[in-house]
């Protein structure tokens, strides 16, 4: 997969900084979180690709046939070609280590990525993931960081389910961290501190990447 199989823009860092992917949620774009994530590491590569499905000409990662119903063959394509992608700007800024951020949409292609190749990613922040489905790690995630926030009235991720992908995640060796608020699937201020202190100074899995 090459470098180029998304639209995308790169924030590039300095030579051996860390690498961070920034995934948008439905209907917004490789705009949505660049400038966030220049934020949470001002001196790593940001890059942010869009999404290539197109729902109703909302932006989406992958296909789905209702609310929290997942075409199930399409995210395994997505799942696929993301890694591929993520490899690919890996092998070329040689970075010291690899992270990743998504919100919504985003967090779950991230997710689904997390469980198909633990190695890809040092750390990641799973902000609003929907996992409605039992995730099959292949591998372990051990020594690998997730930051997971959630709303407790989230109308879109049920609670429940935000608590059954962190014991999954656990389950799996991952040192896991929740942040939780009061309100809905937007994102609010405790969130982003939350992912400010995952981020800085940024976590790297044990033995590197």
């Amino acid at each position: 997969m090459s470098k180029g199989a998304y639209i995308h823009k790169v924030l590039p860092g300095p030579p051996g900084s860390p690498l961070l992917l920034v995934l948008h949620g439905t209907g917004a774009d490789e705009n949505q979180l660049l400038g966030f994530g220049r934020e949470l590491l001002p001196s790593a590569t940001i890059v942010s690709p869009r999404g290539d499905v197109s729902e109703h000409g909302a932006a989406r990662f992958f296909r789905r046939t209702g609310e929290g119903v997942y075409d199930m063959d399409d995210l395994a394509r997505a799942t696929s070609k993301m890694a591929g992608f993520v490899r690919a700007h890996t092998e070329a800024a040689k970075p010291s280590a690899v992270f990743g951020l998504g919100y919504s949409n985003g967090a779950n292609v991230l997710a689904s990525v997390v469980f198909a190749e633990p190695g890809l990613f040092d750390a990641t922040a799973l902000m609003h993931p929907l996992i409605p489905f039992e995730p099959q790690v292949q591998g372990s995630l051990a020594g690998r960081h997730v930051l997971i926030t959630a709303g407790k009235r989230d109308p879109i991720c049920p609670p429940n389910l935000t608590s059954r992908l962190e014991a999954y995640l656990r389950a799996d060796g991952a040192d896991v961290t929740v942040e939780w608020h009061d309100g809905g699937h937007e994102i609010r201020p405790n969130e982003i501190e939350a992912a400010r202190r995952f981020f800085a100074p940024a976590p790297v899995a044990e033995g590197g990447n």
